[in-house]
């Protein structure tokens, strides 16, 4: 690993990771390869190459790790086959009784699994606000850590993640933050005084919207260690394939972060000028608290956004008639995906919980990819005007 005070910029590290000299690999390959085995031959006993088995590590894998740790300041990544691998794993920290506070405004994903499995488990959950409510006041005596996105899917809500911190740190918690959509390129938790970082790998890290993958960073070695007894134990690390995808992908991470933003805040710019769209939720809207918050924590907005029509019919005609924006339940590709989330993200979410957060059959929620931003307007305009004709 790279002197901390000479650490590379973040760019570099997206390609080499910390290795300040990269050709340390032996056969000289440019592209790192894919470790693509089971197992490992041993020389004699206790004598090994440093690996063993792939459900323990693979080369490829710890590589992959690697990167993503240094990118996200931590000490330790964990790659797993999925984002809700990796969220499914960090749930056996805890014990039967133990009591999470969780935003009210989370991925489908995570709720279903919290109210389904975890809660089977014993374990039991508080949905609140935390980007308005006091966290403080749903403290209890079992309460053991603070699960927040910020920002949320799909309702774009901001945290202060810096003040989330200190509210656990005061009453012994760990804070675990879902960093998924800024991306560490944006966003860096662990600064900010989370304990984990949650990542869909999937997503932004991979880009291409051609594999699954999923994180879990700390930058403590206590959690650190928890964290890979778990991994070998349960099984769901990163195949060594899915794992050189992603490296690949998070290459040019810095340069699709870049104009995905660009493109979402124009594409914010033009849905907020259409007058058959009710409200824009984009963190990049100056004025608003979300803007303000993220302006303290993140060096920029990202490309998430999520507006709500007039009704639900312009809804599902604007699903049926765009053109180039792809109608797919995915983001942080570099295809520009427009999503329902009652049908999609968060349909089994309960009615009750979804309308409270605002999830109505009227919003939909977009990925602005890297494509030009004059076609993307262009094909949200020709499905509003074909609308208005009908």
């Amino acid at each position: 690993m790279g002197d901390r005070d000479t650490k590379l910029h973040f760019a570099t590290r997206c390609v080499y990771g910390d290795q300040i000299c990269p050709g340390e690999e032996p056969t000289g390959a440019v592209s790192f390869p894919i470790y693509q085995t089971a197992t490992f031959v041993h020389e004699a006993v206790g004598e090994s190459t440093g690996f063993s088995y792939s459900r323990l590590q693979n080369p490829t894998r710890q590589r992959l790790e690697q990167v993503v740790a240094s990118l996200e300041n931590g000490i330790d990544a964990l790659a797993f086959s999925s984002g809700m691998a990796a969220i499914t794993a960090l749930m056996e920290l805890f014990q039967p009784g133990d009591h999470l506070i969780a935003d009210s405004d989370l991925y489908g994903g995570s709720i279903r699994l919290f109210r389904n499995i975890s809660a089977k488990n014993g374990i039991t959950f508080s949905y609140v606000d935390c980007s308005r409510e006091n966290v403080e006041d749903h403290i209890g005596e079992h309460t053991k850590a603070i699960f927040i996105e910020t920002p949320t899917n799909p309702m774009m809500r901001v945290t202060d993640i810096r003040k989330a911190a200190e509210t656990a740190k005061r009453h012994g918690l760990l804070l675990i933050v879902d960093n998924t959509f800024l991306t560490p390129y944006f966003q860096n938790p662990l600064d900010l005084g989370a304990d984990i970082v949650v990542h869909s790998g999937t997503k932004f890290l991979g880009g291409h919207n051609d594999t699954l993958a999923g994180f879990l960073v700390t930058g403590s070695p206590d959690i650190a260690e928890k964290l890979r007894f778990l991994i070998k134990t349960v099984g769901s690390g990163l195949a060594p394939f899915d794992s050189w995808l992603v490296l690949r992908g998070i290459k040019t991470l810095p340069l699709r972060m870049e104009k995905a933003q660009e493109n979402a805040m124009a594409v914010a710019g033009y849905l907020l000028q259409e007058k058959q769209v009710k409200r824009v939720y984009y963190p990049g809207i100056a004025g608003t608290k979300a803007y303000d918050v993220c302006k303290k924590q993140a060096r920029g907005f990202g490309s998430m956004l999520t507006f709500e029509v007039e009704s639900r019919e312009l809804a599902l005609h604007i699903l049926k008639s765009v053109r180039l924006i792809r109608f797919a339940e995915s983001l942080g590709g570099t295809e520009t995906l427009i999503t329902y989330p009652v049908t999609q993200t968060h349909a089994d979410v309960p009615e009750e919980a979804r309308l409270a957060n605002g999830i109505t059959d009227r919003v939909l929620r977009l990925s602005a990819g890297v494509e030009d931003k004059e076609d993307l307007i262009a094909d949200l305009k020709q499905a509003f005007a074909a609308f208005e004709g009908t």
